[in-house]
């Protein structure tokens, strides 16, 4: 037996170059040139939201805001209300199915609390018609001995 080791046959993997500033895989022209502007939306979620197919204040056709307006006024109790989710139900005082409310349809400095009085007109909900919502909603009178929160933040109690 030998006490030489044996050279490895072979060749062995070499590193290769590091490339010039000019050549089109160097990190220096991966770089986007600095004369184009790349528009940037104002949320990262902009691409994932769905609109919402609940016609609001915003978004409801002139011709279904007229229907309304030219309605009959109706009245209800609030029976139940949520500002962080922006909607709510009405429970008609003729009886009958609760009635959808979204938070853009109130008018007025007060939000709703459950067994406040409110005056409504209603229009239909697309795309079948069949369903409603409140609009044009107003508090007519507050339930007493409940705290109301006006839109901007103060709490008033009764």
């Amino acid at each position: 037996m030998s006490s030489e080791a044996t050279p490895i046959q072979g060749s062995r993997p070499v590193t290769p170059p590091l490339p010039s500033a000019g050549s089109p895989t160097s990190p220096v022209s991966l770089k986007p040139p600095t004369s184009r502007h790349r528009d940037r939306s104002p949320s990262p979620m902009r691409g994932f939201l769905i609109p919402s197919p609940l016609p609001t204040r915003r978004n409801r056709t002139y011709s279904a805001t007229a229907r309304a307006a030219e309605g009959p006024v109706f009245t209800g109790v609030c029976k139940c209300f949520s500002r962080s989710k922006g909607h709510g139900f009405i429970t008609p005082s003729d009886g009958g199915a609760d009635i959808f409310v979204h938070i853009s349809d109130i008018e007025g400095e007060y939000v709703p609390v459950e067994g406040d009085e409110m005056s409504y007109k209603i229009c239909s909900l697309p795309p079948k018609l069949e369903k409603i919502q409140a609009v044009e909603v107003t508090i007519t009178h507050l339930k007493p001995g409940t705290k109301h929160e006006t839109w901007g933040g103060h709490i008033i109690s009764d």
